[in-house]
């Protein structure tokens, strides 16, 4: 039987995340993950803290703090509102893991040895002031290609373009502000990508049915632009040390690009979950060779890094030469933006996961991300938006049909599911129309079409509230007792429905509609029966329960609360 392996692109140890991170990798990552589970296939789903780098030291020093004690805080706080978000990982680990340590030695050993790392002198960004060499994100100036004036020399934030700290206009220190810099020679690593090029092409293309198109064009613009061999290595301490028996220790003192050892760390922190569970080598089974082939690896991510996960990473399996797992399936993500404009970890621009969790529970912000995931473009949170959604698509539609269903069989049928009455041609239609709804669903889950998906739920949902409003049980109980009766337990058979499917996204509100019928297991599983068969599959005297109220309506004074507290796109 299939197994599915999963990963989200890696949260940046560097604060808590935004929701356009969390839609755009993390949540996607733990929706198609829960989803698979409740289709009852093995599935092993890894996310960990991308911990090493320039911006990490930059920001322990802002913070005063040693790098490891402050990414041992960063860690516990993302974990934190991870769990707030029910993101539910097999494992959720640590890029620098003695794990992840070990593996990118091993797969820069590899490397080496097969030819496809070499050392070469580069002019690099030295700070009078600071007296050290500026890797890439301690530089800080102009992009040569949108202009924007805070571009790092890792990448630029406006336009996305990857850039060297040399290619900035009128760069200067992040450490010092000071622009006393001139370029010096430094000796580094290569990784000798463009050798790749053919072999990448090939595999890109043989993947042109499985990922979206705007991976395929990103990585193909990366091809087409001319691949670039890419420094691997970096002048600063925290990260993982070139060992020294690659290039007889001319590399002593440097460490691995951190965009080296962050792909690796999804094998390592598989590693770590075998480890942390007492599986032993079990995790080789999910990666490498012959054990892994019935394995189906999937990833999410932002647009931003598809270029590392579609060039970079595979040249690192490609040339270790040994047979470790390639991606199968990559689902890359637009933006998200706030208010019109973008979130930004760097300037706190935005809703960020913690304060999220204060204002709402974690299931109202699930949906309304899946249910406008930018996934063909960008995508825009408003506030006037976000209130006006949930209270039409989760009070109006899923809560109240919950509502009106069990709060009328406790009072007219003392809490039981009703025996009298049989199915007729108003139910025959609506089992018709959901044997049609829910495929359609699956095959959407399946396919990773998130925001269409929860076109197809909420039409469940309103599929469920017509039928009720024709069949009309409060009205029909005034005549014809037997009528109602069936129709009530057409409406609890579907409450129970709504929980199954509901629960790859809303977790806990699944929790609770399932509960208010029959408990629930840990894995609430996706409906495999026809639904003439599931639709009357409660036992007939089965106690029900009354939920409390599942979704509160948000109120213009709530909305206008929020909107003073985190402002719009110019943080006003």
């Amino acid at each position: 039987m299939t197994r599915y392996l999963i990963t989200s692109a890696l949260p940046y140890i560097n604060g808590v995340k935004h929701l356009g991170t969390l839609v755009g990798s993390l949540l996607s990552a733990d929706v198609y993950a829960r989803f698979r589970r409740a289709q009852g296939f093995e599935t092993l789903a890894i996310c960990a803290t991308d911990e090493h780098g320039s911006t990490t030291e930059l920001a322990a020093a802002e913070a005063h703090m040693d790098v490891r004690a402050f990414c041992d805080l960063q860690y516990t706080m993302q974990k934190a509102s991870g769990d707030g978000f029910a993101l539910d990982w097999d494992h959720f680990g640590r890029s620098s893991s003695r794990a992840n340590h070990e593996l990118t030695q091993h797969f820069a050993r590899l490397l080496w040895k097969n030819g496809h790392l070499e050392t070469r002198t580069t002019k690099q960004v030295y700070s009078n002031a600071d007296k050290r060499f500026l890797s890439d994100r301690y530089v800080i100036g102009t992009c040569p290609h949108c202009g924007y004036d805070r571009a790092r020399g890792d990448q630029c934030e406006n336009c996305t373009r990857v850039l060297d700290p040399v290619d900035l206009i009128d760069p200067r220190s992040a450490l010092s502000g000071s622009r006393d810099i001139e370029i010096r020679d430094s000796t580094h690593l290569f990784l000798k990508q463009s050798a790749f090029v053919p072999k990448l092409r090939e595999w890109i293309g043989g993947h042109t049915q499985d990922w979206p198109p705007l991976v395929t064009s990103i990585a193909n613009k990366w091809l087409d632009e001319g691949l670039k061999d890419r420094g691997i290595t970096r002048d600063v301490e925290w990260g993982v040390p070139v060992p020294d028996d690659i290039a007889d220790g001319a590399l002593k003192g440097k460490v691995f690009y951190v965009w080296f050892d962050a792909p690796i760390e999804y094998i390592g922190a598989t590693r770590e979950w075998a480890e942390a569970n007492g599986k032993g080598e079990a995790w080789r089974d999910w990666w490498f060779g012959d054990a892994a082939k019935d394995v189906v690896y999937c990833q999410f991510m932002g647009k931003d890094n598809v270029p590392f996960h579609t060039v970079g990473f595979p040249v690192t399996i490609m040339g270790s030469g040994e047979p470790w797992k390639l991606v199968d399936r990559l689902k890359g993500f637009n933006w998200l933006n706030f208010e019109g404009g973008k979130f930004s970890t760097s300037q706190q621009r935005g809703v960020f996961m913690d304060s999220a969790l204060e204002i709402l529970p974690a299931d109202y912000w699930r949906y309304w991300l899946m249910a406008n995931a930018p996934e063909t473009s960008d995508a825009n949170f408003t506030w006037e938006q976000f209130a006006a959604q949930l209270n039409k698509d989760l009070a109006d539609v899923l809560g109240n049909f919950v509502n009106r269903v069990t709060k009328f069989c406790a009072a007219r049928f003392e809490g039981c599911v009703p025996s009298e009455g049989s199915y007729g041609a108003e139910e025959d239609t609506l089992i018709g129309e959901l044997d049609g709804r829910v495929a359609a669903l699956a095959a959407l889950f399946e396919a990773m079409e998130f925001r269409k998906a929860m076109a197809e739920l909420r039409a469940i949902f309103v599929a469920g509230n017509e039928y009720l409003t024709r069949a009309a049980p409060w009205t029909a109980i005034k005549t014809d007792r037997a009528r109602a009766a069936a129709a009530v337990r057409m409406g609890l058979n579907l409450v129970h429905l709504f929980g199954h499917l509901a629960w790859p996204v809303m977790p806990t509100a699944a929790r609770r509609i399932h509960e208010s019928i029959q408990d629930a297991a840990e894995v609430i599983p996706w409906p495999d029966e026809p639904m003439a068969e599931f639709l009357d599959d409660l036992e007939y005297g089965l106690q029900i329960r009354v939920p409390q109220v599942l979704f509160q309506k948000i109120a213009d004074e709530q909305v206008e609360s929020w909107k003073r507290r985190f402002g719009g796109a110019d943080g006003a």
